[in-house]
């Protein structure tokens, strides 16, 4: 028998072929997978707002008791006034010689956001200032979530997102300071580093370098993860990951641009470092920190509560780096507290905001949360209430009873 002769096919009837997804697909189905995001994380966001609607309601209950204001110690109290008059007059063309009077020590994204987003909205520049910064706690506290939830669980990422929120100055997350941006930057460059999205883990990075100095850290641990990731496919005989590339190069621009303009707006290359000084902030190794520790511990009959949990901070977070690393925690991570150590207790000069400074240090609480996830119910629940009714009086004593700042 002849062979069979394949099927005659008419041009004019062949089968459709299957289009791309069009951008209007695609926005949908990325809407759908933020809104199942979003789901999965409202427990651990519900919570951490309920902690920290907390805390206002207590110092507003305080303050009044007291015959203080709570929108001022808010939204225009220390650095919150450095940041809204550089919104409102841009920054110094000259260093100077006064002490902590040069508004070029503050990094530039916040004041640039308040002003962009008071330009075409109701309301002062610190109000504005305010809803930015509680905006981004919440951000934020998503993106720790998102990291708790990718690393150990969901049970382990609503842990984390709340022991956050009870961190001794957390009050700051709430006021017009530039934590709760920073932290919401740090947590999804991270998260993007961890999942593999080179290009947002290095924008992000970038912007974090833009928010406040220890960007430094963030920009490490993008740029460090990414060099490891070059090196092993290097090893392998791969090809080069570009966007790991690019991500390295990236992360660190933030940082050194702002850097850089400084020295250049001031006609020395140390500007910023001159800056600094000028704020009694050197890296000097950690020697100044460890003789304020032991006055503090060791040699005043009462020192001050504050800088003796600020004290406490500095060295619970040493030891919790320590159990990190021997829980081998992903590098991004190590990396990000590790500098973050490195610069803010190996910083000398001004004791007292450092804990404030750990704040974005929120992968420090991992072995807390995982600690917390595996205890008896009863056991997490007082770990937990314990940290966060302590957490809602110390902000409340911070702003009230400590003279400083944050």
């Amino acid at each position: 028998m002849p062979p069979t002769a394949p099927p005659v096919t008419d041009r004019h009837h062949r089968a459709p072929r299957r289009s791309a997804p069009t951008f209007q697909v695609r926005r949908v189905r990325t809407r759908e997978r933020v809104a199942r995001a979003l789901r999965r994380a409202a427990p651990a966001l519900l919570g951490y707002f309920a902690l920290r609607l907390l805390g206002v309601v207590v110092l507003a209950h305080w303050s009044h008791l007291r015959g203080h204001g709570l929108w001022p110690a808010l939204a225009t109290s220390w650095d919150s006034g450095w940041y809204l008059e550089i919104a409102d007059q841009g920054y110094d063309t000259a260093l100077g010689t006064r002490r902590n009077s040069n508004n070029l020590a503050f990094f530039p994204l916040y004041p640039v956001l308040v002003k962009a987003v008071a330009g075409f909205t109701p309301g002062s520049r610190a109000s504005v200032g305010l809803l930015i910064a509680v905006a981004c706690s919440l951000v934020a506290a998503w993106g720790i979530f998102a990291i708790g939830d990718h690393l150990y669980g969901r049970r382990a990422g609503t842990a984390l997102t709340v022991l956050w929120g009870s961190m001794p100055v957390a009050i700051v997350q709430w006021m017009g300071y530039t934590e709760a941006l920073f932290t919401a930057l740090t947590a999804w460059a991270l998260y993007a580093v961890l999942t593999g999205r080179w290009l947002w883990a290095g924008s992000l990075a970038a912007l974090a370098g833009l928010t406040r100095p220890t960007g430094v850290a963030v920009a490490a641990a993008v740029s460090v993860t990414a060099a490891v990731v070059l090196w092993r496919s290097w090893r392998r005989g791969r090809s080069i990951d570009r966007a790991a590339l690019a991500a390295g190069l990236l992360a660190p621009l933030g940082w050194f641009g702002y850097v850089a303009w400084v020295g250049l707006r001031l006609g020395r290359w140390d500007g910023y470092l001159a800056v600094q000084k000028l704020w009694l902030n050197e890296w000097d190794g950690g020697a100044d920190t460890l003789r304020e520790m032991r006055r503090f511990l060791l040699y005043q009959s009462r020192p001050h509560l504050f800088l003796v949990v600020v004290t406490i901070v500095l060295i619970a977070s040493v030891a919790l780096f320590l159990l990190c690393l021997a829980d081998r925690q992903p590098i991004p991570l190590l990396v990000f507290t590790g500098v973050l150590l490195l610069v803010v207790v190996g910083s000398g000069g001004v004791y007292f905001p450092r804990a404030r400074f750990l704040v974005p240090g929120f992968p420090l609480l991992l072995p807390i949360a995982l600690a917390v996830v595996r205890a008896r119910p009863l056991v997490a629940v007082l770990v937990m209430g314990g940290m966060a009714l302590s957490s809602v009086w110390f902000g409340a004593y911070t702003h009230l009873l400590w003279t400083g700042p944050p």
